[in-house]
């Protein structure tokens, strides 16, 4: 005996595929939907990318929809990246004109770094072509200065994220120093289990000559495990060899217990056995299978006798024109202190100073700049770039506009049209009055169109119980020719008609120019 079952939905099935549902939709992609697309960056690098990924995407969001659909579809494009993509350079120490004389870490309230800047990047970037672009960072003093204890070197990971110019060195295991939001850290437990692990981070050359009996100092986290696992070391013969050089342990005061995630500073500790040296700095991590907590290291700071005073951290992108270094025009970066203005508690920005997945640039920005820019105009534009946290710290930027008293991210368009088969770009048009206008003057003598242009006048729309299909076509080939005298061949128009066919309304058009004559889809 044979059994067979039937789907009594087969017949429904077959009659949805089959069905031509006419939708019309102005769709803004959201942050899932690039995800969904494959772009992690939130934005199409061009039009044409975007013309290319969304036919697809449409396809997929709306199954049901046939012949006559269209839809606007709003997205970003990637217009700022040549600040994103910026190389970096944090001035050094001798870069600061008053350096030599005070030991100043930081150009003085009378030094105005945009004087100095374009000297400093053309002796750093010598092969520098036009339109490069420099993220410049430097100090600023703020008020008074005085003779007493300057910071003349810091690694700020916490803040920035990354690894900074340290260089990680593996000697055993799999699991490696890493940037995470919090910083950097290094651990030996993953997945569930605790591996065997000998890891350095060493700096680069600090040379100790201008500052005699300097100081250092360090914020360090140290969690689940011995705090026998984590050491800090200095050597003065260290080259690129971690086997051959000679370390002697830091023995700092104040370090952490292995019991908690807070960061622990220490005391600063005297480096004047090592006056006139060039030293490096290690931070070491050792782990077994039985003990393997982690390890952060949040921040290295290094003073010394010099001008003390309050500086700030500055930002700010130059470029390149072809014969000089210029401070970039109408870009902003967003400063720590803005972050820290956006909120510093758990999930705001000021909490890691940036943005990321879970810490929206589009939940902070609209309200950042109503309070900084309280009397800003009917479309006004603003770029930005900011720090962003994605497996890493990187830039991101975007362009917002002042429209309707309010601050958005700045999207374009391209509409689409659904000719049965597939969607594709298409450029939306509508008749205005001059349009109906042009059709009556061109057609009113016109053997076949006296009565229904006349119909036309009567009515102002096109009675599709007067008027022919051809006739339609002849008018609106008329007004496209018109309005497009140099469209492409296979562009595809979307024309919107103001129409009775029962009842007075709008209705849609799909043409595509094929050899000089625009026909119907």
């Amino acid at each position: 005996m044979v059994f067979t079952s039937c789907d009594p939905l087969e017949d429904i099935y077959e009659e949805v595929e089959g069905r031509d549902i006419a939708g019309e939709v102005i769709y803004t992609l959201t942050e899932d939907d690039y995800e969904t697309l494959e772009f992690d960056n939130r934005y199409f690098s061009s039009e044409d990318e975007a013309k290319v990924a969304l036919p697809g995407f449409l396809s997929e969001k709306y199954p049901l929809w046939g012949k006559g659909s269209t839809a606007s579809v709003l997205y970003k494009i990637e217009t700022l990246g040549d600040y994103t993509g910026a190389s970096e350079y944090s001035l050094a120490l001798t870069d600061y004109p008053s350096h030599v004389a005070d030991n100043a870490v930081a150009f003085y309230e009378s030094e105005n770094a945009v004087d100095f800047l374009p000297t400093i990047l053309e002796a750093n970037f010598a092969s520098a072509v036009e339109g490069d672009v420099v993220l410049a960072k430097y100090n600023q003093y703020i008020g008074e200065t005085v003779s007493g204890t300057t910071e003349f070197y810091s690694a700020d990971f916490a803040g920035e994220k990354s690894l900074l110019d340290y260089e990680a060195v593996s000697v055993i295991g799999e699991q490696t120093w890493v940037a995470t939001e919090y910083g950097i850290e290094v651990t030996g437990y993953d997945s569930g289990e605790r591996h065997e692990n000998e890891d350095w981070l060493i700096s680069t050359d600090i040379d100790l000559s201008s500052f005699p009996n300097s100081t250092i100092q360090v914020d360090q986290t140290f969690n689940y495990g011995d705090p026998s696992g984590f050491s800090v070391l200095i050597s003065t013969d260290y080259t690129d060899d971690v086997a051959a050089a000679t370390w002697n342990v830091i023995d700092l005061v104040n370090t952490p217990d292995g019991t908690s995630w807070d960061g622990i500073v220490s005391d600063e500790y005297s480096l004047a056995a090592y006056n006139g040296e060039t030293i490096n700095i290690a931070f070491k991590y050792t782990s077994t299978e039985t003990n393997a907590g982690t390890y952060q290291v949040n921040l290295v700071s290094l003073k010394a006798a010099g001008v003390e005073g309050e500086t700030k951290s500055v930002s700010e992108f130059y470029t390149f024109d072809g014969s000089a270094w210029g401070l970039s025009e109408d870009i902003y970066y967003l400063s720590d202190a803005d972050f820290i203005s956006m909120g510093e508690g758990s999930g705001r920005p000021g909490q890691h100073g940036n943005f990321s997945s879970s810490v929206s640039p589009g939940d902070y920005l609209p309200a950042f700049l109503a309070n900084k820019f309280p009397y800003a105009q009917e479309g006004d534009v603003f770029p930005l770039v900011y720090k962003y946290y994605n497996d890493g710290a990187q830039l991101k930027g975007d362009t917002y506009i002042y429209s309707n008293s309010v601050w958005s991210d700045l999207k374009y368009t391209i509409d689409f049209s659904h000719d049965g088969s597939i969607w594709a770009p298409a450029t939306k048009y509508e008749l205005v009055e001059a349009d109906y206008t042009l059709i009556a003057d061109t057609y009113r003598t016109v053997e076949g169109f006296e009565d229904v242009v006349a119909n036309l006048e009567s009515y102002g729309n096109i009675s599709t119980f007067n008027w022919e299909d051809d006739q339609i076509d002849a008018a609106i080939n008329t007004v496209l020719k018109a309005h497009f005298p140099d469209a492409d061949e296979g562009q595809n128009f979307d024309v919107i008609v103001f129409v009775y066919n029962g009842s007075a309304q709008n209705v849609t058009f799909n043409y595509t120019l094929s050899s000089g004559v625009y026909k119907r889809r």
